[in-house]
């Protein structure tokens, strides 16, 4: 999968939503949830570190099976220090790649099966850029 960084914006704009106070079921809805509980700003929502967070672009399917589809907005925070089985945007030799992190076996790994896990070692350029925090997919292809 690979990772095109974007931009942030120079400074972050504060734009509450309504936020129900009930979850949303998959069935029917209950007509008696009518109620808001708060406001939601996404940006406070999945943003903790603003100086330490950039948004990525994912491209490819190696990561499917772990949420993140082909064109998915990513949040990076570089404060994160990475784990083991983090979800994480590293360069490999120059090049951006969104992976999962195999401490144990010193490997980046696709969350897809059909795709071969990149080996670390002190040879390889891996230098872990952040760890993905939130994955935003776009599920309405009209807007």
């Amino acid at each position: 999968m690979q990772v095109t960084l974007l931009k942030p914006r120079e400074a972050l704009s504060y734009q509450p939503l309504p936020l129900y106070s009930s979850s949303v079921p998959a069935g029917f809805p209950s007509p008696a949830d009518d109620y808001i509980e708060d406001s939601l700003d996404l940006n406070e929502y999945l943003i903790k570190h603003p100086s330490s967070t950039f948004f990525a672009r994912a491209s490819g399917l190696s990561m499917v099976n772990a949420g993140i589809m082909d064109n998915a907005l990513l949040v990076v925070d570089r404060s994160i220090d990475p784990q083991h089985e983090d979800i994480v945007i590293a360069a490999v030799d120059g090049e951006l790649t969104c992976k999962i992190l195999d401490k144990q076996a010193s490997v980046l790994r696709a969350a897809n099966i059909s795709f071969a896990p990149i080996p670390i070692s002190e040879e390889t350029d891996c230098i872990i850029q952040g760890v993905v925090t939130h994955v935003i997919n776009k599920l309405c292809t009209r807007s």
